[in-house]
């Protein structure tokens, strides 16, 4: 397979405009929003849309995967900027706000969960190996647990973010986060 050559700058742009104009629309809760107002929303047309993007679906994971991108980078320059401790506090709420974000998408990507499409293991692995990372670290420098890996750490928040039907959910959600984060500042292993 060729690798596929780099886009020219005004076709750069033209997919970053696309992106950031779905973006807008799926989050801003238009999760019915056609690609004829996505093209004109990003001041394309319709085939250039379709250029960067065979089906509609195809843009919604794309955006979605951005997302997921943006989120997974945070944690290498949180521990650039915070301590371990307070770098996984930071993630932790990220990744609640980042499920506040998913809720607008959520009937937009639903087509997407029905398929085959493995952008959503994916995107767990990745937020796996980013809580890894902070786990990691804090447990090197002693002020977070060892015990606990990346993967169980997601689905705790899953369950956290699970809560997002309700109304008003995300204040809880941070509040029950600060929690879990308390248990896992260093403390000698318990036994239930």
């Amino acid at each position: 397979m060729a690798a596929s050559r780099p886009l020219r700058r005004d076709a750069q742009r033209n997919r970053e405009a696309l992106l950031a104009a779905a973006r807008e629309a799926f989050l801003g809760g238009d999760t019915d929003a056609h690609v004829e107002e996505i093209a004109r929303s990003a001041g394309v047309a319709v085939g250039t849309l379709y250029r960067h993007f065979e089906t509609r679906d195809a843009l919604i994971e794309e955006v979605y995967r951005k997302e997921v991108d943006d989120l997974c980078a945070a944690p290498d320059l949180l521990l650039e900027q915070y301590a371990p401790a307070e770098a996984l506090r930071r993630f932790l709420l990220l990744l609640v706000d980042h499920a506040a974000v998913g809720k607008g998408m959520s009937v937009a990507l639903e087509s997407i969960m029905a398929s085959d499409s493995p952008v959503f293991d994916d995107a767990r692995s990745r937020m796996s190996d980013a809580l890894t990372r902070l786990l990691d670290a804090g447990a090197a420098a002693g002020t977070v647990r060892d015990d606990i890996t990346g993967p169980t750490l997601l689905r705790a928040l899953g369950g956290i973010c699970a809560l997002r039907v309700s109304e008003g959910w995300l204040d809880e959600a941070r509040t029950i986060t600060r929690l879990l984060l308390d248990g896992l500042l260093y403390s000698a292993p318990r036994t239930i």
